[in-house]
């Protein structure tokens, strides 16, 4: 098992009591990771969810403990869902929610970058749209707001690697 941070995540359950607003938005985004996870067979069932990050109308980086379907699938994953491709990260270099969305950047600029130069996408980060330079290119705009907007807010959280000493 990985580590990750559960000090910086809190039960979604939890959360979605403490908005006043946005509940639907939030229950959207929650409905969209759970579907991820459902999808694929190594996942066997969902135990728990946790909020890590939370920005209504754009993002989601929610953390899973699940029932893994076969022994070599760590019980935890993230998933990042949003106006923007949902897709899961594990846990191995991902401690924490920034580290998630900063590996999940990561993997769909090299997703961008693929299609901007008319190479392959099927060893990458999977993405249910089509590998086109219009898709490709209204995807980079996204990952740059994440980056510079959201995720530059937390680097701390990314210079994390494991237990705080």
């Amino acid at each position: 098992m990985h580590y990750v941070d559960r000090s910086k995540v809190v039960e979604t359950s939890a959360y979605l009591k403490t908005l006043s607003q946005d509940k639907d938005d939030f229950s959207e985004l929650l409905r969209a990771a759970g579907d991820e996870l459902a999808f694929y067979n190594w996942c066997e069932e969902v135990l728990q969810s946790y909020i890590g990050m939370y920005t209504p109308g754009i993002l989601g980086v929610f953390l899973f403990q699940i029932r893994p379907a076969r022994p070599e699938v760590d019980e935890w994953v993230w998933v990042i869902t949003g106006d923007l491709p949902t897709a899961y990260i594990t846990t191995e270099d991902a401690p924490n929610a920034a580290c998630a969305l900063d590996g999940y950047i990561g993997a769909m600029e090299e997703w961008v970058a693929a299609v901007e130069q008319g190479e392959s996408v099927q060893n990458l980060i999977p993405v249910n749209a089509p590998p086109t330079p219009e898709y490709a290119q209204a995807l980079k705009v996204r990952l740059e707001l994440l980056d510079q907007h959201i995720l530059a807010d937390y680097q701390d959280d990314l210079a994390q690697t494991g237990p705080a000493e």
